[in-house]
């Protein structure tokens, strides 16, 4: 198996990690990174200090870079001597999970097939939109596939609103009411609604037909008095005419 597609963690240890305990998590037996034959599972079961490591020759593993409390690199080398040493492999922890790091040709590798693949799926498209006949040659032609997508595309689900825009547009309602308030009013629940002129107390109403009243006295007086002072400037054969007719 390949080891740069797979991970390892412990969900126990991730909340006590520190630089002082990383490499004492790292060396636990479910974890496949691990080489149980390194000189540190030796000073492990002997019991005996870390500073030990520079003096023995093998593989090992060490804390090479700690940035708390998220990242952590574990680097494993063989040890020659003292002074000289050959890096194997890294391994970075993020939030408590484990990885290998790539090495250079597989990253480049990678690069490389993927820039592969998107080039020749660039060239299988454009193959796909080219025509030729014999009398005509070649030429392209997209409609075709244009309406293939039309047809074959579906509409995407209606987004539901969010409550900021619920409240925005209720603070908006609320102000187009004030500036414009409605002409009917419901005085209580289940009345029916009343327009907003005649929506008045009974005393004001009978106060306001007492006013038309009186307004509405004068003219009609005015209007006998007229009348009959018309009739009495009117010639005689005309006021027996019309007494006549009454």
């Amino acid at each position: 198996e390949n080891p740069l597609s797979i991970s390892w963690h412990d969900s126990a240890w991730i909340p006590m990690l520190s630089p002082a305990n990383v490499l004492d998590y790292f060396s636990e037996r479910t974890n496949p990174f691990y080489d149980k034959s390194c000189n540190n599972e030796i000073i492990k079961m002997q019991r005996l200090s870390p500073e030990q490591l520079n003096n023995m020759t093998g593989m090992e593993y060490i804390l090479l870079h700690a940035q708390e409390p998220i990242l952590y690199v574990v680097r494993k080398q063989h040890r020659h001597s003292q002074q000289q040493v050959t890096p194997l492999a890294d391994y970075y922890i993020i939030a408590g999970v484990v990885y290998q790091a790539p090495d250079l040709y597989s990253v480049l590798n990678s690069r490389l097939l993927t820039s592969l693949h998107n080039i020749q799926s660039a060239f299988d498209e454009a193959l796909s939109y080219s025509r030729y006949h014999p009398s005509k040659g070649y030429w392209w032609e997209f409609k075709d596939k244009e309406d293939k997508k039309r047809e074959g595309g579906k509409k995407k689900p209606e987004e539901m609103s969010s409550a900021f825009q619920r409240q925005r547009v209720d603070m908006l309602l609320g102000e187009l009411a004030d500036k414009f308030p409605p002409k009917f009013a419901q005085p209580k629940r289940g009345d029916q609604p009343v327009p907003v002129e005649e929506d008045r107390k009974p005393g004001e109403q009978a106060a306001q037909v007492k006013e038309e009243k009186s307004e509405d006295t004068p003219n009609q007086n005015h209007s006998s008095s007229g009348s009959r002072s018309n009739q009495s400037m009117q010639p005689p054969e005309k006021r027996m005419k019309l007494s006549k007719q009454s």
